[in-house]
């Protein structure tokens, strides 16, 4: 401070007078304005000349000078407590704005009151921003309540910053247990010890691997628990400050889906081979029983024709006996080919009261891959009072996966590719399915042995698969048939046994549920 000429409280008071940032200013003890800084005229747009010696009541509104509020303001600072508040003042002009106000009362060394120092502050942005920040703040709360995936927001060291209320029930944690740790806590190893080195090399060579794509990884529930979802991943830089927001999608249903599907595809392949295994082995018995037949009735005469007393008896002993080995083992094998067709035509199936629509969507989704790819539009029409029936349920639906395939190839050269799968209930105690296709029609020369054994109306079938569905249907007690749809194409129809009546409660006595 050497060779300063101006002592400390004059340069006290140039400062407070030339502060612009907020209005400093003195009152005396009848709360009349005695001084006034720069800052203070810029806040109100009162100039010296103009305030000083007016009351304070000229910078409040009017509600509060009609409700005495300067007096109270000032009756409290002088009781000896400092006023800090926002309330609202006037500019000149009568404009209002809010205010940051501080009132503190100044006293002489003997503790006698001398007057009021006065600060005021805009606080009008400042409170806009704040106002601005709690709705965003409520904007965030609302999405994360009400985002149906799971959302977690985490800062460039892995630090989570949100939890939304999805992601709460996924893993099992709360916001509050999980805000501010790392997000590696909902992650196995190796994924969380590694976690903090494959964010920290993304940050230094931008390298991509799970943000700003989608990836299928694994997460842990808080009772220890993993399961696959897939994540992805978006980074987001503002003032200065990174943040990575991450969508999950858990997998499990979708996996357990899919493991199902292909569970049921296996099924109905192996019905599949098994049926057609059987169709052959009856179309066989049918073929060979006559034939063997026969054989049978020419050796059995040949033997008669032996035992004629004009021949030679030793010779006619050793031909008789060769022909009548001939003949039995011929009978034998008829016999046995007989057994078999009688067992594979009576085709006893294990019955069980099943869902139709569940039955028909399992079925329908897996012959309808790739129809779409394909052009092909299938529409449902299921009658709610056709809901339970008594089948074999892969047979069932192997019936129907052959007929919806069927159909889709029947449409490939077709303008109009529609599949209906449609269901009815009658009053006999059955339930029929229809599967209708906008394909060119059957062919004449093959509607009459449409359902028999190697019939195809394909350039390479075998002819099995409508033998089979026959082989099926009428095991579970129905029939089957085809007819032209109107406006082109054909309905392939099959009934089967509604879950109730006296046949089906038959059925159920012989086979009894699982």
């Amino acid at each position: 401070m050497d060779g300063c000429k101006v002592d400390q409280a004059t340069m006290l008071a140039h400062f407070v007078a030339s502060t612009e940032g907020r209005a400093l200013f003195l009152a005396d003890v009848d709360g009349s304005i005695l001084t006034w800084n720069r800052g203070a005229a810029l806040l109100t747009g009162w100039d010296d000349d103009e305030i000083i010696g007016q009351p304070v009541t000229m910078l409040y509104p009017p509600a509060d000078v009609a409700a005495k509020k300067p007096s109270a303001d000032l009756g409290r600072a002088a009781a000896g407590q400092t006023v800090h508040e926002e309330a609202w003042r006037v500019r000149k002009g009568g404009s209002e704005y809010l205010a940051d106000v501080t009132t503190t009362c100044l006293r002489d060394v003997d503790g006698a009151l001398c007057g009021y120092g006065l600060i005021l502050v805009d606080a009008t942005e400042r409170k806009a921003a704040e106002v601005a920040l709690a709705r965003s703040a409520l904007h965030l709360r609302s999405i994360l309540a009400t985002v149906p995936d799971p959302m977690i927001v985490i800062d460039h060291r892995g630090v989570i910053l949100s939890f939304s209320a999805a992601a709460e029930r996924l893993f099992g944690f709360s916001e509050a247990d999980v805000i501010g740790s790392n997000v590696s806590m909902l992650m196995p190893s190796p994924d969380r010890d590694r976690h903090d080195t494959y964010l920290e090399r993304y940050l230094t060579t931008g390298e991509r691997r799970v943000i700003g794509m989608g990836r299928i990884v694994v997460g842990r529930r808080r009772d220890g628990t993993d399961f696959p979802m897939e994540l992805s991943v978006g980074d987001v830089q503002s003032d200065g400050h990174r943040i990575f927001t991450g969508f999950i999608r858990d997998l499990t249903e979708k996996q357990r889906a899919e493991l199902r599907l292909q569970e049921l595809q296996s099924e109905l392949i192996h019905v599949s081979r098994l049926s057609a295994m059987g169709t052959m082995a009856s179309t066989l018995a049918h073929e060979l029983n006559q034939p063997l037949t026969a054989i049978a009735n020419y050796l059995e005469a040949s033997r008669k024709l032996l035992e004629r007393p004009e021949r030679n008896e030793a010779i006619e002993s050793m031909f008789v006996e060769a022909i009548a080995e001939s003949a039995k083992e011929a009978l034998r094998a008829g016999t046995i080919v007989r057994r078999l067709r009688d067992f594979v035509s009576r085709g006893d199936v294990e019955k069980h009261v099943e869902e139709l629509p569940n039955l028909i969507d399992e079925a329908s989704r897996l012959a309808l891959i790739g129809a779409r790819e394909r052009g092909i539009e299938a529409n449902y029409a299921l009658d709610p009072k056709a809901d339970a029936v008594l089948v074999d349920r892969v047979q069932i639906q192997q019936v129907l996966v052959n007929l919806v395939r069927n159909a889709v190839e029947a449409m490939s050269a077709s303008p109009v590719r529609q599949i209906v799968i449609a269901t009815k209930a009658d009053r006999r105690g059955m339930v029929r399915i229809s599967v209708a296709d906008t394909g060119p029609g059957l062919a004449p020369e093959v509607d009459a042995q449409l359902f028999e054994a190697f019939t195809s109306t394909k350039e390479r079938g075998m002819g099995l698969g409508l033998s089979i569905c026959r082989t099926i249907v009428e095991a579970h007690g129905g029939r089957i048939w085809a007819e032209p749809r109107s406006g082109g194409g054909t309905i392939f129809n099959f009934t089967i046994m509604a879950a109730g009546g006296e046949e089906a409660d038959d059925a159920r006595t012989s086979h009894p549920p699982r």
